[in-house]
């Protein structure tokens, strides 16, 4: 009777760290129930300036990282998504196994008369951990790869002088792992992703204990360039 009990406890043990695991990543069951047509490349509104630019940021799960740039002054839309794989039109699901080469990312377009490039690196490097291969905190896999996919000359130039002064300057303990490359296409990811955040705050437990965290943090110090 004590060896079944012990090993009902270790199943019991086991099933709750699963659980917890489950509930603090980013890689959740596919909600097939709320996919909609993918949006396009661009969420642009109406009043958006004449001029704008993009860029394609890759720092972990989209749904924090969509949840911050969205509040900077000058970012017009944060679309999230999926970029630098070799699958045509990739879902969510086919992304979380990590063999489509996909990483979760950001397109986002702004207003360069507001906000610059270099603003956009700065907020991308200090919300998320860029010398973790792989990983961004519970959220395990290639799709959460640090990642900077340039869409001009002056967008490289800018990134990896940016990685190099950073990596010189220890203000990481280790190298930064970020990568650099250029831009190829990008696919909107279904839209029950998008704002997910926003539409999902007070229903899913990742929300408050990973994204809120994380806002709060970036508020704090990005007080000055959050939209009013």
């Amino acid at each position: 009777m004590k060896i079944i009990n012990q090993t009902a406890l270790k199943l019991s043990m086991t099933t709750f760290v699963i659980s917890l695991v489950q509930l603090i990543s980013c890689a959740q069951p596919e909600k097939k129930e709320k996919m909609t047509t993918p949006l396009t490349a661009s969420k642009q509104k109406s009043n958006a300036p004449s001029t704008t630019d993009t860029a394609t940021l890759a720092n972990g799960c989209f749904w924090c990282t969509e949840a911050i740039f969205e509040q900077l002054d000058g970012v017009i839309s944060a679309t999230s998504g999926y970029t630098d794989g070799h699958l045509k039109n990739p879902t969510y699901k086919q992304v979380c196994t990590g063999e489509t080469g996909h990483a979760e990312a950001l397109q986002i377009e702004y207003d360069p008369t507001k906000i610059s490039f270099d603003e956009l690196l700065e907020v991308f490097w200090e919300t998320h951990d860029p010398t973790t291969l792989n990983r961004q905190g519970g959220d395990v896999g290639t799709q959460y790869r640090s990642g900077i996919y340039f869409h001009n000359e002056e967008q490289k130039q800018k990134a990896e002088k940016y990685k190099a002064e950073l990596d010189k300057s220890g203000a990481f303990n280790n190298p930064i792992v970020t990568e650099i490359k250029p831009f190829t296409e990008f696919y909107p990811a279904e839209n029950y992703h998008q704002e997910y955040f926003e539409n999902n705050e007070n229903n899913n437990p990742y929300c408050k204990i990973v994204i809120r965290p994380k806002i709060e943090k970036f508020r704090k110090i990005f007080n000055d360039k959050l939209k009013k």
